[in-house]
C-alpha cells in the first residue's frame, strides 16, 4: 500500500510533468514577446530639452522604425543638423525574427528609450527580442565592450557543476557560429541535452557590422561573466551595447532553417486531415509515455533514497525549496581540495569549517556538519531557511547548501579575517585591533543584533552570541555567523520556555542558563559579555583559570563601583582612546548583565546610546552572579543542572564550553 504522503508526492510530481509535457507542446514555436528588460543612460552626458540634438534624436527614431523591416534585423543611420548635433544610431532584432515582428519590438523600443532616458546623448534600451542605442559619437565596426548587464533565473538546476560543464560547451559553440556568420546576421543557437525531458537552449548575437575577431572579442567578455552571474541557474542572458547572450531551458527562440511542411494535394484533404491526426498521435503518445515512465522511475529512485538516507528528512526536502544556490557534493569537494587540513579553518560544536574556491575564483567558507550529529539536520535546517532570509551588512551571507545524502553543508561568504577572538584573546595580534576598531565592531554587533530583533522580517534570538561567532572581513567589520541555535519568534511573542538549552557558559543569561527562559533579552545578555571581552581583552573564563579573586563580570562590577571603571582597559589600548566611549561602552555592558531580564535594555536602546551622546542610561546594578571576594568565590556553586527525565534525581554535571566549543548542551531545572 503507498502512504499517503507518497501518494501526494507521485501525484504533485505527475501534474508537474503534465503542465511541463503541456508546456513542451505549446511551446515548441517560441511566442513573441516585447518586454522590456534592460536601459543604459550614462547621466554624464546629457542635452537640454527643445533643443536642436533632441530634433535630431527624434529624426533618427523615426528613421530607425520605418527601416525595421530590413531583412537582416540590422540598420545603422546617422542624422546632423550641424556637426555639434549628430546623432548615430541603429537598431538590432534577434536573428530568428520575422521582418513585421521586428517592426513592432523596434517600434516599441524608440518609445521606451525615451521614457527610460529622456535626455541622454548616449542611450541604449533592450527589450526581449530587439534593441537599440544612440550616441552622438560613431560606434560602427566598433566592438563596445561596456556597459555589461547580467540577468539571471531564481530557479536553480541540481548538479551544477555537470550544468556549468555542458552550459560553457553550448554556449562557445552558439558563439563561434555568431562570429563565423556573414555580415548580414551574425547570430547563433544551440542545444544540448541535459537530462532526459530537460533540453538546454542557447544564443549568441553580435551586431552584424563587427568583425569576426570583434564578434568573439565581445562574445567572450559576455560569456566569462556566466559563471559569476549565472552559476547553477535555470536561465541567464548578458547584454553588451554590440551582442548579448542568453540560455534558457526552453524553447526562447524560433527554430531556423525548419523544413517546411509538406504542401497537402488539392482533391485530398480528407486524407490530409486523417493524416494530420495520425501524425500528432504517432508523436505526442510516445513523448508522453516516456514522460510518465520517466516520472515513474524517478519516483521510484526517490523513495529508495528516502530509505537509504534517513537522516534527510521531510524537513530538508523544504531547504531544497529555498530559493538560492544549491551546490553539488563534487563542486565543494573540489573547492576545498577534497577538504583538505590545509583549507581547514576550524572546528565547531557540529562540524568543521573549510575554506575553498569555486571554479569563478570566489572564496567560500564552507561549513561541513558532522554526520554524527544528532542535531545536525535540525540546526541545517535552521541556518538555512533563516540565514537565507537575512540581508545585512553586519550578518554574515550565506552562498548557498549542499545536501547529498548524509552531507550537509552551508556555503558562506569568505571571511578573510577569521573572527574576533582569533585577534581579541591573543597577545601578539591584539594590538591589530586599535580602540577606534574596538569601538566600530561593538557599534556593528549591536546593530546586527537589533536588525535581528527588530528590523528582519522575522524576530529571531539567536541564543550563541559569542566571540567566536563574530566574523570579521576584510575591513575587520564586524559580521554576526552561526545560526544553528537561533529561535524565531512570532510578532506578539516576548518569551519562550525550551527543555533544551544551547550554547556556551559565561555567555547565557541566568534565566536561560537555569529555566530555559529565552528572549531578545537573552542575546542582551550575552552581547554585554561581547563588550566586557573586547574591552578588557580577557575571556570571560579567563578570570577563574588564571586564580583572579573574580569572574570578569564581577571583576568589572567592582572596578565600576569602584570609580576605577578605565582599569578595565586592556592594556593594549591605553595609549590612546576615548575616555567617555570607555565609559559609554562599560556602562552599557554591565547594564546588559543585569540578575532581572526587565533591567537589561533593548538594542534599539543600546544603539542609540552608542550612537548618540544625548542619550542616558540608568546607573547599573550588580550583575549576575556577582562574587564579592575570594572566599565566596571558593563557595561559588558549580553550575550543574537536573537531568529533566522523572526517571532519575541523578544531578547531571556538564563540562563548561569554551570558544572553540560551539555548542553545549544542558537540561534546566
Amino acid at each position: 500500500m503507498i502512504h499517503l504522503k507518497q501518494m501526494q508526492h507521485f501525484k504533485s510530481s505527475t501534474t508537474y510533468v503534465i503542465l511541463s509535457f503541456a508546456l513542451i507542446i505549446t511551446t515548441t514555436q517560441a511566442a513573441t514577446d516585447q518586454t522590456f528588460i534592460q536601459s543604459y543612460c550614462p547621466s554624464k552626458n546629457t542635452f537640454s530639452p527643445n533643443t536642436t540634438y533632441q530634433t535630431s534624436l527624434n529624426k533618427l527614431l523615426s528613421l530607425l522604425s520605418s527601416n525595421s523591416t530590413n531583412k537582416n534585423g540590422f540598420y545603422y543611420t546617422t542624422t546632423t543638423n550641424n556637426p555639434e548635433n549628430t546623432v548615430y544610431g541603429a537598431f538590432l532584432c534577434r536573428g530568428d525574427l520575422k521582418p513585421n515582428e521586428c517592426k513592432d519590438c523596434v517600434s516599441i523600443a524608440s518609445k521606451e528609450i525615451l521614457q527610460h532616458c529622456p535626455n541622454g546623448k548616449e542611450s541604449v534600451v533592450w527589450l526581449a527580442e530587439c534593441m537599440i542605442r544612440y550616441s552622438n559619437v560613431s560606434f560602427l565596426n566598433e566592438a563596445s565592450e561596456v556597459p555589461v548587464f547580467d540577468l539571471m533565473n531564481t530557479g536553480s538546476v541540481m548538479e551544477q557543476s555537470r550544468f556549468m560543464q555542458l552550459l560553457a560547451d553550448t554556449m562557445n559553440a552558439a558563439a563561434a557560429e555568431a562570429a563565423n556568420g556573414g555580415s548580414d546576421n551574425k547570430f547563433g543557437t544551440k542545444e544540448a541535452n541535459f537530462s532526459s525531458f530537460q533540453t538546454l537552449y542557447t544564443l549568441a548575437q553580435c551586431t552584424p557590422d563587427l568583425s569576426k575577431s570583434g564578434c568573439e572579442k565581445c562574445l567572450t567578455i559576455a560569456t566569462t561573466q556566466l559563471p559569476s552571474c549565472c552559476n547553477g541557474k535555470q536561465g541567464g542572458r548578458v547584454l553588451i551595447p554590440s551582442c548579448n547572450i542568453r540560455y534558457e531551458f526552453y524553447p526562447f527562440y524560433h527554430e531556423l532553417n525548419a523544413p517546411a511542411p509538406e504542401e497537402p494535394r488539392p482533391n485530398s484533404q480528407g486524407k490530409k486531415s486523417k493524416n494530420s491526426i495520425l501524425i500528432i498521435v504517432a508523436i505526442v503518445a510516445p513523448i508522453g509515455l516516456v514522460l510518465l515512465l520517466t516520472l515513474f522511475v524517478y519516483w521510484i529512485l526517490s523513495e529508495g533514497k528516502r530509505k537509504n538516507y534517513n537522516s534527510v528528512t521531510e524537513e530538508s526536502v523544504q531547504i531544497s525549496r529555498v530559493e538560492f544556490l544549491q551546490f553539488d557534493f563534487d563542486t565543494i569537494a573540489a573547492a576545498t581540495d577534497n577538504f583538505s587540513n590545509e583549507n581547514k579553518l576550524g572546528e565547531g560544536g557540529f562540524g568543521e569549517v573549510y575554506k575553498g574556491m569555486l571554479f569563478n575564483g570566489q572564496e567560500i567558507a564552507v561549513k561541513r556538519l558532522s554526520r554524527s550529529s544528532g542535531q545536525g539536520i535540525e540546526e541545517f535546517k535552521n541556518e538555512v531557511v533563516l540565514v537565507a532570509k537575512l540581508q545585512h551588512r553586519n550578518l554574515v551571507r550565506i552562498l548557498g547548501f549542499c545536501l547529498d545524502g548524509d552531507e550537509k553543508m552551508l556555503i558562506y561568504e569568505f571571511m578573510p579575517n577569521k573572527s574576533l577572538d582569533y585577534f581579541l584573546f591573543d597577545s601578539e595580534k591584539s594590538h591589530q585591533i586599535n580602540w577606534l576598531r574596538r569601538y566600530k565592531i561593538i557599534e556593528g554587533i549591536a546593530r546586527g543584533i537589533l536588525y535581528l530583533h527588530e528590523d528582519s522580517r522575522l524576530r529571531i534570538i539567536h541564543r550563541d552570541l559569542k566571540a567566536s561567532n563574530i566574523l570579521l572581513d576584510e575591513n575587520l567589520n564586524p559580521k554576526i555567523s552561526d545560526f544553528g541555535m537561533a529561535r524565531i519568534f512570532g510578532v506578539d511573542q516576548t518569551r519562550g520556555i525550551t527543555n533544551r538549552v544551547v550554547g556556551t557558559f559565561g555567555y547565557m543569561s541566568p534565566e536561560y542558563a537555569m529555566h530555559g527562559e529565552f528572549s531578545i533579552k537573552t542575546d542582551v545578555y550575552s552581547f554585554g559579555v561581547l563588550v566586557l571581552e573586547i574591552i578588557t581583552g580577557k575571556k570571560i573564563t579567563s578570570f577563574r583559570e588564571s586564580g583572579y579573586a573574580e569572574d570578569l563580570l564581577s571583576y568589572a562590577w567592582k572596578k565600576w563601583k569602584d570609580g576605577a571603571a578605565l582599569e578595565l582597559l586592556d592594556i593594549t589600548l591605553r595609549d590612546s582612546y576615548s575616555r567617555d566611549e570607555v565609559r559609554r561602552c562599560i556602562h552599557v555592558g554591565l547594564s546588559c548583565v543585569q540578575e532581572d531580564p526587565v533591567e537589561r535594555p533593548s538594542m534599539q536602546t543600546i544603539v542609540l546610546l552608542l550612537s548618540s551622546q544625548s542619550v542616558t542610561l540608568e546607573a547599573p546594578k550588580q550583575p549576575a552572579g556577582y562574587i564579592n571576594s575570594k572566599s565566596d568565590q571558593q563557595s561559588y556553586p558549580t553550575r550543574e543542572f537536573e537531568n529533566s527525565d522523572k526517571s532519575t534525581t541523578k544531578t547531571q554535571s556538564v563540562t563548561a564550553s569554551v570558544d572553540e566549543e560551539s555548542i553545549t548542551h544542558v537540561y534546566p531545572r
